[in-house]
């Protein structure tokens, strides 16, 4: 087989596909990258075992063939090439990688050693890639890191015959986003967080619509030039909507920015281990204060207020951070009370809402 392509394509398929590929593989052949020339297409695939991916980017294809590669130095091998064009061609001591003046020859392993990607089945869920890669962007924060949390380090995809929404929460802080777009039937998968991470890096590459495919123990996801199979977590996801206050004390609308500006502002001098920063809401303003080993800070802003006040309340500023980060325009800030969860929404931007939990002082 003989493959050509620009140089800019393969380096960015050979870098994702080097993420998937695991560094330390507890079987060896997952190390490897599968590079495959079928039906006068370039296929070209990773897999971890739990998640698998396979891109398809644009090249000129003679002939057929699959061999594999070891996926880092594939990969390493085509971002060190000069020149605009790369070309892969199989020879009988392997597969030579051509570009500008330098050409190497790799050894290649057998290609049916390499794990079968999981057959899509079932009615599938389409919508825009667009929307979905946006959906999943827009909760990833909130998601646990912790290795115990176990369904906290997962993103919930409620997929409903009018619209998408996704869901993360740490139990802490919770993140939710909405979505039209959706055709097919109701579903809810609980896809691990670092996997949507390459999910949602493949859809900002992508254009068109993306079929998803669920079933108990997977998704797999189809676009135009790719399709990733992604193991679901085991266990069922929290229920959520019981946390999301519906009576509020408080009510404030501030500019979004801002108030996030601000909050960097007065945490660089937060005690490090609890981010402490306290809102202090008064009449047409609320006041920022922090206070650490090194210092304090405090600075004031301009709002609208309706509902009790005056009212403290202490958050982690990371957690507030996070929320606003994106929002645009006018945010509103309800507090259902000084201990009890607090509602952000943005004006700008209606499928989304965060609930942050203050602190405990």
């Amino acid at each position: 087989m003989r493959i050509g392509i620009a140089k800019r394509s393969l380096a960015e398929a050979a870098g994702m596909l080097e993420r998937i590929a695991p560094a330390k593989a507890s079987q060896p052949v997952l190390g490897q990258l599968l590079v495959e020339a079928r039906e006068k297409t370039l296929r070209l695939r990773a897999s971890s075992g739990e998640l698998d991916l396979e891109l398809r980017p644009a090249a000129e294809v003679e002939g057929e063939g699959a061999v594999l590669v070891p996926a880092v130095l594939f990969s390493q091998l085509v971002r060190a090439l000069p020149g605009e064009y790369a070309e892969l061609r199989t020879v009988p001591e392997g597969l030579e990688l051509e570009g500008g003046s330098f050409r190497t020859r790799l050894a290649v392993a057998d290609a049916e050693a390499f794990p079968a990607f999981p057959e899509p089945g079932g009615t599938p869920v389409k919508l825009p890639g667009e929307v979905l890669a946006r959906a999943i962007g827009r909760v990833r924060y909130a998601a646990a890191h912790e290795e115990y949390r176990a369904i906290f380090r997962g993103i919930q995809l409620e997929l409903r015959s009018d619209r998408l929404r996704a869901v993360a929460t740490d139990g802490f802080r919770l993140a939710v986003f909405d979505a039209p777009g959706v055709s097919g039937p109701d579903l809810k998968p609980v896809i691990p967080a670092r996997a949507a991470d390459e999910l949602v890096r493949v859809l900002k590459e992508a254009d068109g619509e993306v079929a998803l495919y669920p079933d108990a123990s997977r998704v797999v996801a189809v676009g135009p030039r790719f399709r990733m199979a992604l193991s679901l977590m085991e266990g069922s996801f929290p229920d959520y909507e019981r946390v999301i206050p519906a009576q509020f004390a408080l009510e404030a609308t501030v500019d979004a920015e801002a108030l996030r500006q601000a909050i960097e502002r007065v945490r660089v001098v937060a005690d490090r281990q609890s981010q402490r920063v306290d809102l202090a809401f008064g009449e047409g303003r609320v006041e920022l204060a922090a206070e650490g080993e090194y210092g304090s800070g405090r600075e004031e802003l301009p709002l609208e207020l309706s509902g009790e006040t005056p009212m403290v309340v202490a958050y982690n500023a990371q957690y507030l951070i996070d929320a606003l980060k994106g929002l645009k325009g006018a945010a509103h800030l309800r507090l259902s009370g000084p201990t009890s969860p607090s509602l952000l929404t943005g004006e700008e931007e209606p499928g989304y809402l965060a609930v942050v939990v203050p602190l405990r002082v």
